[in-house]
């Protein structure tokens, strides 16, 4: 049975991740069109792309939008797990429910319904602000989980007896909450600039001219003298979606086993 599960393990393994493998080989070959297996291999693509304008733009764009989408999913996540986890209130569900929907939905159909509300309802041209707050709109979902689950594994103890003791509302946050929260916030963070980085749909609708990486890839995909370019791109990528997430499951389980039984 074991050497049954570690089969399945590694079959599992291997769909998942076999495809990257092939886009990181292919990142280092030494002919410009794909050919499998790859002649040879070198540097070469690697230097003009850290050298291509274009890669260095659309990569400070993605880093920027990542972190405006972060910063407002961080402020606005965690104000609405405090809500939700701390108050009693009519559709307390409803608003956990709503807050969460938006993960699930459609990105074509959360990009279409931003563009709209943008350019038609609001009048606003579509900037790296519009991508920033386009993003937020999915990155909100990642912190509010973290935060929610937190608060509601610590329970509300410490902060009583805190207020029983004398301290202000923000003494007891400052001191007793946020201590207890700062593993969690770091973590949603983390997951919400990965989540923001690599993403592309709701990227589309709001960007107007503005390239964030994954947009330069998808424009220049079909390009047969950048294909080369390309798949060092994606491999840049990958490795930035890459170290976020495994930087979150590190301080999560670092968390949940040091927290008290």
């Amino acid at each position: 049975m074991r050497s049954a599960l570690r089969v399945a393990t590694g079959l599992t393994l291997a769909f998942l991740y076999a495809p990257l493998l092939v886009i990181l080989v292919y990142a280092f070959n030494a002919r410009r069109t794909a050919t499998w297996p790859p002649p040879g291999f070198t540097l070469t693509w690697w230097d003009r792309a850290f050298h291509n304008d274009g890669v260095r733009h659309a990569l400070w764009t993605s880093i920027q939008a990542g972190l405006g989408a972060t910063a407002i999913a961080l402020v606005l996540g965690t104000l609405a797990a405090f809500a939700v986890a701390r108050y009693r209130f009519f559709g307390r569900e409803s608003v956990s429910f709503l807050v969460v929907l938006p993960i699930a939905l459609p990105g074509i159909v959360t990009g279409m319904a931003l563009n709209s509300t943008f350019t038609q309802v609001l009048g606003v041209d579509l900037t790296l602000f519009t991508i920033v707050v386009g993003h937020a709109t999915f990155c909100v979902v990642v912190v509010y989980n973290n935060v929610i689950a937190r608060l509601r594994r610590l329970g509300a103890s410490l902060e009583e007896a805190s207020a029983d003791l004398g301290a202000r509302p923000a003494q007891t946050f400052r001191l007793v909450t946020f201590p207890q929260l700062r593993s969690a916030l770091i973590a949603g963070a983390l997951l919400a600039f990965a989540l923001s980085f690599d993403e592309v749909i709701v990227t589309t609708f709001t960007a107007g001219d503005r390239e964030t990486l994954p947009i330069w890839i998808l424009t220049n995909l079909s390009r047969p003298n950048q294909l080369p370019v390309v798949n060092v791109v994606g491999v840049v990528v990958i490795l930035l979606s890459i170290l976020p997430v495994y930087f979150a499951q590190r301080i999560a389980s670092e968390s949940v086993s040091a927290a008290p039984r």
